[in-house]
């Protein structure tokens, strides 16, 4: 099995708000295992750029922390699966969890269909 995972970081770790993250751990798995991590700095942020962009990396599946619904839906346009609602931790271990099914996602930090503050999410 080969999986290609993307994760937005804000200073090593993940980033609350999907839309506002600093770079893009992209996590190379096969067979269950970690064979590779790179970083990359993503374009603007413009809303629904980065699903493409996200895709055009060979990604199959983005953990993230919050994520309106629209980003959700584009990810899913592009075969990707949004697990929305992940813990706070580098992309590493929130990569090993989702391989051994320990991955606990929780609220969605950024429901854009509510009116709220977003927090240190920026947004």
């Amino acid at each position: 099995m080969k999986k290609r995972i993307a994760v937005p970081l804000e200073n090593g770790i993940l980033c609350e708000h999907f839309g506002h993250c600093q770079t893009f751990a992209i996590v190379n798995v096969e067979n269950n295992v970690i064979t590779e991590i790179k970083e990359l700095t993503p374009p603007e942020h413009v809303p629904g750029l980065y699903p493409k962009w996200v895709a055009g990396h060979g990604v199959t599946d983005v953990i993230a922390g919050g994520m309106g619904q629209r980003a959700i839906d584009l990810f899913n346009e592009q075969n990707i699966n949004a697990f929305v609602g992940a813990p706070i931790k580098p992309a590493k271990e929130l990569v090993n969890d989702f391989l051994a099914n320990k991955l606990t996602l929780n609220a969605n930090y950024c429901n854009h269909d509510e009116n709220h503050e977003h927090g240190s999410c920026g947004h």
